[in-house]
């Protein structure tokens, strides 16, 4: 054992060696046709370590659910463990084409037959490996952070049986990079110069609450023509993206399900032209109508147009979860699938709130390795890993109540069964699962079992801490912002319950906005945002005036043509934002100011809007409209760049359900203030809602001294008066305690003393205040 181990790391070092000295090509579109350049390697499927062949395309080999592939160059060998990726689709998973007459068909394949695979290479503890086994081996293959490559098959010859593959190094591949215009204003000594304790924090604090992303994909129609017209091909080819993008969101401890793909193969079924922004814009509306009849956490379109200028994706900062703005673009622009996933990935990034990495945040891989995905621009190699500085960011959206939609844990059942004690995954029969013995890094799980070590209740979880869960009531989540609602453990799970917020239209702003998707959009945050502190929105006269005129500076919106809608009367609010002051330059990049004067009564003011430079196409929406949801009249939201009327009638019958002590969250269900108890709040209790758990601790002892309390409380102003009216001499109180002469007066039947009895029960009223505080937003000429 001793000798062993030193020969095995020699060898291993020697493979490496011999891998990094062959003589590698540049890399380019002919690396896939039939004379292209590569190191030839011979792959064999070994799936019961007793045989070894050649992998052919008749045989099922992606039936097998785990097993080895070597892989050979030069006499050396690799030894591939790969597992098929049984997270990849969720139950229920669909695929949507459309028929010549312009019909949806929609299919339902079993989830679990399919062949993309994760993986590692034996003998290289940092390596992983991403495989797809459709039509012979294709994927990437990384060793550690200096050494990726990627294998592609090839027919041999005239065979149709037998495939011979290649493998390139990804390190000198070079090409094309893809950039988007986004700059952040952020000081680089902010995000830069973490300790590695730091980092292995920020990776434990990720992992106590896993997040869940449910992923849509659709290609289309010019990317379905790239793959000619094959809709097989285009399927496989959004399937691998998504098996890249479920790796690289891994590195973030985010679980990507896709619910479903769509090929959009007669015609697209939202614009899509070389305008990145009006192509996200159309994009979303068409999202809403998918969410209705498919419901899931993000929807992503890849497109084989290419945008304008060297841009190659699209998305809403920190739209993720919401109605108007959870999805993004991307177009597939490099001939291996990791191309699109890793901008992809990075549009979801932005999704999440992640902005880009300012120089020398990336550590985690050199940038002739890919970097991290969070780099502004993006091409051959191509980034896999997210930085330091992308993780902390991610922790602040989520801890300002982003992404909520991504808190649900969903049940085991609705991603496939297929436990298998060691792979970082809780499963049906599991009660942990902290990864390889030699790597569990959990003091509460016993790694070779997948079971809690004796008295330990938990692993990780915002509700569990040293193995135990936390008691009911122990806040997890807190409220952050107007439109958000505070969580609470509930003492029978390690995890927080869901992430929810008040229903949509519930006032905010002290009434100067509606809640919408958990935010408070208005029309003063926009302009602070846009101007900083100080700013103002302008009169409606700036908003008539310069979103009436239908150009670049004000409009609402686009028409199919590409040219700009001026607003009606009604929708000017709606356009183009426009403000009072502020500083002297917007704060988003690559915006310049545009002034308007407009005369209002005696004088005039300066209306203030922001103008992207041309030529320019950030990979963010245009801070410079009017958020969707934005109050633009009584009970009046903007969508789809008009003021329309909206009646919230889901509030209102959820409000009455509340009986005046409580608010509605997004579930429809009744959050109680505290002292009611869910779900009606009628009754007196902790507050809280049967979606977020008790909102204060159950302290049986507490309570019951407080219900004592509230039984003596009300005495104690007869005791005191009893208590003065016996201190003054000669009072009938006295003569009646103490005096020798006692009269009818004194005296109750059967001489008796006349006492009030303690009441049989206690008001509620009596009680909440005691016990658990005096309710809040209560009307009391009601309960009097």
């Amino acid at each position: 054992m001793g000798r062993g181990a030193p020969r095995a790391r020699g060898s291993r070092a020697c493979l490496l060696l011999l891998l990094l000295r062959l003589p590698w090509p540049v890399w380019g579109a002919e690396a896939f046709q039939g004379n292209s350049p590569g190191e030839p390697v011979t792959l064999h499927w070994v799936p019961d370590a007793r045989a070894r062949r050649m992998v052919t395309l008749e045989e099922p080999v992606s039936k097998l659910d785990t097993g080895l592939v070597a892989l050979k160059a030069e006499g050396q060998e690799l030894l591939l463990e790969l597992e098929k990726n049984h997270r990849l689709l969720a139950p229920g998973y669909t695929e949507t084409h459309y028929s010549p007459d312009g019909q949806p068909v929609v299919l339902v394949p079993n989830h679990t037959d399919h062949c993309h695979y994760h993986g590692r290479v034996r003998g290289f503890p940092d390596s992983w490996v991403v495989f797809s086994t459709c039509s012979g081996m294709r994927g990437l293959i990384t060793l550690d952070r200096n050494a990726s490559y990627y294998v592609h098959p090839r027919r041999a010859g005239d065979s149709e049986d037998f495939i011979t593959h290649k493998m390139f190094q990804i390190g000198q591949l070079l090409g094309w990079k893809g950039t988007c215009g986004h700059r952040d204003a952020r000081s680089k000594g902010d995000m830069a110069n973490l300790s590695r304790a730091t980092q292995i924090k920020e990776r434990r604090e990720v992992r106590r609450s896993p997040k869940f992303l449910e992923l849509y994909i659709v290609a289309d129609h010019t990317l379905f023509l790239t793959q000619h017209r094959n809709l097989n091909h285009t399927k496989q080819r959004l399937l691998e993206v998504a098996n890249y993008v479920n790796q690289i969101l891994r590195t973030l401890d985010i679980q990507v399900a896709l619910t479903g793909l769509e090929v959009w193969t007669e015609q697209d079924q939202s614009r899509v032209t070389p305008d990145a922004n009006a192509t996200l814009w159309a994009f979303l509306h068409w999202r809403r109508g998918l969410w209705a009849r498919r419901p899931h956490d993000s929807a992503q379109l890849l497109t084989g147009r290419a945008f304008q200028g060297t841009t190659v994706g699209l998305a809403p900062i920190e739209g993720m979860c919401r109605a108007e703005s959870s999805g993004g673009v991307s177009t597939d622009h490099s001939e291996l699938p990791i191309g699109a996933a890793a901008t992809m990935a990075h549009e979801i990034g932005h999704s999440l709130g992640l902005s880009h990495d300012p120089d020398g945040c990336c550590v985690e891989a050199a940038a002739e390795q890919g970097g991290c995905v969070m780099a502004a621009a993006t091409g051959p190699p191509f980034p896999r890993v997210f930085s330091a500085c992308s993780r902390r960011q991610l922790r602040a959206f989520f801890r300002k109540g982003g992404g909520a939609c991504l808190s649900n844990a969903p049940d085991p059942r609705l991603l496939v069964p297929r436990a298998r004690c060691g792979n970082g995954l809780v499963e049906d029969g599991e009660e942990c699962d902290c990864g390889a013995s030699q790597e569990c890094p959990d003091a509460c799980c016993l790694a070779h079992n997948c079971s809690l070590r004796a008295g330990a209740q938990c692993t990780h979880g915002d509700c569990c801490a040293r193995c135990l869960l936390k008691p009911a009531g122990v806040p997890c989540r807190r409220a952050v912002g107007d439109c958000d609602l505070p969580e609470f453990c509930t003492g029978a799970s390690p995890y927080c319950p869901p992430d929810l917020y008040l229903l949509d239209g519930s006032p905010c702003a002290s009434g100067r906005g509606y809640c919408w998707d958990g935010a408070c959009p208005t029309l003063e945050q926009q302009c602070q945002q846009l101007w900083g502190p100080g700013s103002s929105p302008a009169p409606d006269a700036c908003f008539q005036t310069v979103n009436s005129a239908g150009d670049a500076h004000g409009n609402c919106g686009e028409d199919r043509k590409g040219g700009f809608v001026p607003c009606a009367q009604r929708d000017a609010q709606c356009g183009k934002l426009q403000c009072l002051g502020g500083e002297q330059r917007p704060r988003p990049a690559h915006t310049v100011p545009v002034d308007s004067t407009v005369g209002l009564g005696s004088h005039q003011v300066t209306c203030r809007g922001v103008f992207v430079l041309p030529g320019v196409q950030l990979d963010v929406l245009d801070l410079g409209l009017v958020e969707p949801g934005t109050q633009c009249g009584p009970s009046m939201v903007c969508q789809d760049r008009r003021c329309q009327n909206t009646t919230f009638w889901e509030l209102e019958q959820c409000l009455a359900a509340c009986h005046g002590h409580g608010v509605c969250n997004s579930n429809q269900n009744c959050h109680c203030a505290p002292g009611w108890a869910p779900p009606s709040c009628d009754k007196p209790g902790f507050g809280g809602s049967v979606d977020s758990g008790p909102m204060q601790p159950e302290n049986h002892k507490a309570f019951l001294l407080a219900l004592i309390l509230s039984f003596l409380l009300p005495l104690l102003p007869g005791a005191g008066l009893a208590w003065c009216c016996c201190r003054q001499p000669g009072s009938r109180l006295q003569q009646c305690l103490w005096g020798s002469r006692r009269d009818a007066a004194c005296r109750g039947p059967k001489d008796a003393p006349n006492r009030d009895r303690p009441p049989s029960s206690v008001h509620p009223m009596e009680l909440g205040p005691a016990a658990i505080g005096e309710p809040r937003s209560l009307d009391l000429e009601d309960s009097a």
